[in-house]
């Protein structure tokens, strides 16, 4: 009998290690650098008079409830707080986050994947080949939020002093 993973996947073959899947993708990743490695390197435009990124600003409620509304509708076991629930408390999560809008180093539970696990990339592709696989980060929806909340503020700023990249 299979078991099934969050909506209603299958678990990676039993004829696959995890040594087989890292090394997969180590490969896969370093055929992509070779392959790139004689690409020419962006070109970027000149860094205007005043434009210093020195602060983000503080968020708001507004800015959580827009970047709640934006995150989708599923959570991880993990997660303390389902997403449904986040935009209820949104006074509160804002008042969480504000201080790590503010260059400081996240604590834990905004860090990195809580669970890194495999999903066929699409039925009917051979369960005991490693390229039928796909690498997921399960990320608290926390962690999330906060990385949108950051982001906005970024490319508000790069787009306002025309600093990204013209194919970015």
């Amino acid at each position: 009998m299979d078991v099934l993973l969050g909506r209603g996947r299958l678990p990676p073959s039993s004829y696959i290690d995890v040594s087989s899947l890292n090394r997969f993708f180590a490969e896969k990743v370093a055929k992509v650098r070779s392959s790139t490695s004689d690409a020419p390197p962006p070109k970027f435009s000149r860094l205007q008079s005043g434009a210093s990124f020195c602060n983000f600003r503080s968020v708001t409620v507004d800015d959580v409830i827009t970047a709640i509304r934006w995150l989708p509708d599923k959570s991880s076991a993990a997660d303390p707080i389902p997403t449904s629930v986040l935009e209820q408390v949104s006074p509160f999560v804002a008042e969480l986050v504000q201080p790590f809008t503010i260059c400081r180093p996240r604590p834990s539970p905004f860090q990195g994947g809580i669970r890194h696990t495999s999903h066929y990339k699409k039925a009917g592709l051979d369960a005991t080949d490693v390229s039928s696989y796909r690498p997921i980060s399960n990320l608290s929806v926390l962690s999330k939020l906060l990385e949108r909340l950051v982001v906005q503020q970024l490319m508000d700023y790069l787009k306002s002093f025309n600093l990204l990249p013209q194919l970015q």
